[in-house]
């Protein structure tokens, strides 16, 4: 009894898969498979070639732009600041890389919102609309960016890199090279992170050399400090709306 009722569910079986291979083969093709030919064509003129070089170019530049949005704005000084926040709380992975990045960058797109519409202003949108050329471009969008990164810049700072660059004396603050600015700039906004950072442990060394000299006077050198200072910590922090000041000190600092 068992063996048949084996043999017919096989039977069912076989009968199922040949009825489902014939209906797919019977079916006909419901989206055919478009054909992919990759060519390349000869210019019809040198500009044309020209054209084609300018475009490799760009997509070339697209991918250094994580360099220009982080070396060219206010995102180095906040992500450090938030890096030392988070050292100085003891909060270990708390709160994550995703969220202070993601913060930090939110922060730069709003402190550097004027200088993107000045540039779009007086750079895109008139060479988008044939009132300018290419270099007129790129020379008018520069201006708006190099008065931000020189306005935080320090003059030694500056100087260093355009002696050893060796500019000559009619060189400017107006007319000064990006790649003379931007590395001054960034090691500008590390010092001034930097110091930042520093304000920021001062507090919570306090806390941390009270709780520490209060457990070896009651003899409990087995308990870490740090276990017991982190929620006096995050306390200080919440009662004076650590979030608040430190957001609108990194803000006015850049005014």
């Amino acid at each position: 009894m068992k063996k048949g009722k084996i043999l017919i569910f096989f039977m069912a079986f076989a009968a199922v898969m040949l009825f489902s291979f014939k209906a797919v083969h019977a079916a006909p093709a419901a989206m055919p498979i478009p054909k992919i030919n990759i060519s390349t064509d000869t210019p019809n003129s040198p500009a044309e070639y020209v054209d084609n070089i300018k475009l490799l170019l760009m997509l070339t530049v697209l991918t250094l732009l994580p360099s220009f949005l982080i070396m060219m704005t206010s995102f180095v000084r906040i992500v450090v600041v938030f890096g030392f926040l988070r050292s100085s709380l003891g909060t270990q992975q708390s709160p994550p890389n995703q969220v202070l990045i993601g913060l930090a960058l939110f922060l730069t797109f709003f402190i550097m919102a004027p200088v993107g519409k000045e540039i779009n202003t007086k750079a895109v949108q008139p060479y988008l609309q044939n009132k300018i050329t290419q270099s007129q471009a790129i020379e008018e969008g520069a201006k708006p960016l190099r008065k931000f990164m020189l306005k935080q810049t320090r003059t030694k700072d500056l100087k260093l890199f355009m002696d050893e660059a060796k500019l000559g004396s009619d060189i400017t603050k107006d007319n000064v090279p990006l790649y003379v600015v931007v590395p001054a700039f960034a090691i500008s906004e590390l010092k001034t992170a930097f110091q930042i950072g520093f304000l920021l442990f001062i507090p919570f060394m306090i806390i941390d050399l009270v709780v520490s000299s209060v457990l070896m006077s009651m003899g409990m050198f087995m308990l870490p400090p740090t276990l017991i200072s982190l929620p006096f910590k995050l306390l200080l922090f919440v009662m004076v709306d650590g979030w608040y000041l430190l957001v609108k000190s990194l803000i006015l600092s850049f005014s």
